[in-house]
């Protein structure tokens, strides 16, 4: 922590009634569920929204509750807004935890829970910062908001939700990534390609998300007795098992499942199972949909094959992550998660990818187009939040790009991704069991939180 005197300080009165209140919402196990009557993410997330606008309310703040998609507690005057996005809803428990997830557990400097550090912990550091502003009669060039999404974990669809009837702020940032600023987020696209089913595989299933790169695939194969012991003898890396029957072989293949953003990482169940079968197959009994996987898809994760790869000197290389897989009697259908760079034209990657799987007989259907994050690093907003980081740590602020998505892209290139975790710190869990926070370390992001929303009321941006 920079020693030095900076507004940011004044977030350190706030820390016991900060995590009071935090232990209020993890208390809600405001995880997204099926829409009930007008509550379109559930009960529990409603109520995840309420208690934190509730809060606002008691602080004197004005609110806004869009329909329980998510709301905002403002402060203060002017045409301009100035915000920050956060978000209330949490993902799934899952196995493995040591304390009650929907109970704040502290043991020595660590918060346990689920949502301390995605994202309710910073929805409270924010919502505290925009307290101690007004507590200190501060005013400024733009009002501040501090806005709460309840179904960042299922979509993102709550932000466009609450922009149809509230204005796009002007500048804002989410602590929903790292230190320092995610200025660059790369295009996404979700294609599925669709085709005949192959006439030699009765099955072919794999992977879970499309976003992910699939740790299994599963395939039963009409073979000869010579082609399966062809496949089972193959030196071909993927780790496979064989069941070998008189009709042909089921084949099981294993992966290990990473983020779709980084396919290099992790190693795919599905491409390495057709790479297996193009290898010992004759194209007929392949068919074309599993020769087109073949020929221009493979195990590259890069796009080389289907015509797409690309990469720019801001955000790095496109990839490509063959995600999903359905064959059966009645067809065939792969579904794909292609992160491209921030200066390139997501449109004419759509084109090369579609001629490339017609030319095979096949269709495709774009599923999810989301246009790139770029504010380049010379911006004025880039600026003051780099230096609301160097006023707190002492430290420089980087830059860095990213293949994810976050809250950043809702509007329309006048934010970014900023905080809350540091680049030396420890996995939080993050999605994962026990979920934790350093109180310490959170207690330096809320700093550089209100030094950030301090400079953002009050300082000329042009």
């Amino acid at each position: 922590m920079n020693t030095e005197i900076h507004f940011g300080n004044r977030i350190d009165a706030y820390r016991e009634s900060m995590i009071r209140d935090l232990a209020k919402l993890i208390a809600i196990p405001s995880v997204c569920s099926e829409p009930d009557g007008a509550l379109p993410y559930g009960k529990a997330s409603a109520e995840a929204l309420d208690c934190v606008l509730n809060l606002a309310k008691e602080m004197g703040f004005s609110t806004f509750n869009a329909d329980h998609y998510a709301g905002h507690a403002e402060y203060g005057e002017g045409e301009e807004i100035a915000a920050v996005l956060t978000h209330v809803d949490v993902v799934p428990v899952g196995a493995g935890w040591n304390t009650d997830p929907f109970t704040l557990t502290q043991k020595g400097d660590l918060l346990f829970g689920r949502g301390t550090a995605d994202d309710k912990g910073e929805a409270m550091a924010a919502l505290y910062a925009l307290k101690a502003l007004k507590d200190a009669g501060v005013t400024g060039k733009r009002r501040l908001r501090v806005i709460f999404g309840a179904g960042e974990e299922v979509g993102m669809e709550d932000l466009p939700h609450y922009f149809k009837s509230q204005p796009l702020p002007d500048y804002a940032f989410t602590p929903d990534a790292e230190y320092g600023i995610c200025n660059r987020e790369k295009g996404i696209l979700r294609i599925r390609v669709s085709g005949s089913a192959s006439p030699a595989v009765q099955r072919f299933t794999g992977g879970t998300v499309v976003n992910a790169v699939p740790d299994h695939a599963e395939i039963v194969l009409n073979c000869s007795l010579e082609e399966a012991k062809a496949l089972s003898e193959s030196s071909l890396p993927g780790k496979f098992t064989f069941a070998v029957s008189q009709n042909g072989v089921e084949i099981s293949s294993k992966g290990v499942a990473v983020h779709a953003m980084q396919p290099e990482t992790g190693f795919n169940a599905i491409s390495h199972a057709v790479s297996l079968l193009g290898s010992v197959l004759s194209e007929e009994d392949l068919g074309n949909f599993l020769h087109f996987l073949y020929r221009c898809v493979g195990c590259e994760t890069d796009g080389a094959s289907l015509g797409i790869r690309c990469e720019d000197e801001p955000s790095g290389a496109l990839t490509c992550n063959l995600g999903l897989i359905h064959m059966d009697e009645n067809g065939a259908q792969a579904s794909f998660d292609i992160r491209y760079p921030v200066t390139k034209d997501g449109d004419e990657i759509i084109r090369a990818f579609s001629e490339k799987a017609e030319s095979f007989g096949l269709s495709c259907t774009v599923l999810e187009q989301e246009k790139p994050l770029y504010l380049p690093a010379d911006s004025p907003f880039i600026h003051l939040l780099q230096n609301s980081y160097t006023a707190v740590t002492g430290k420089p602020c980087e830059l860095y790009s990213t293949g994810g998505g976050t809250y950043a892209r809702a509007v329309s290139g006048r934010g970014v991704a900023f905080g809350p975790l540091f680049p030396d710190e420890p996995d939080r869990g993050l999605h994962n069991a026990n979920e934790h926070i350093d109180i310490n370390c959170y207690m330096e992001h809320a700093r550089i939180c209100l030094e950030a929303m301090y400079r953002m009321m009050t300082e000329d941006i042009q």
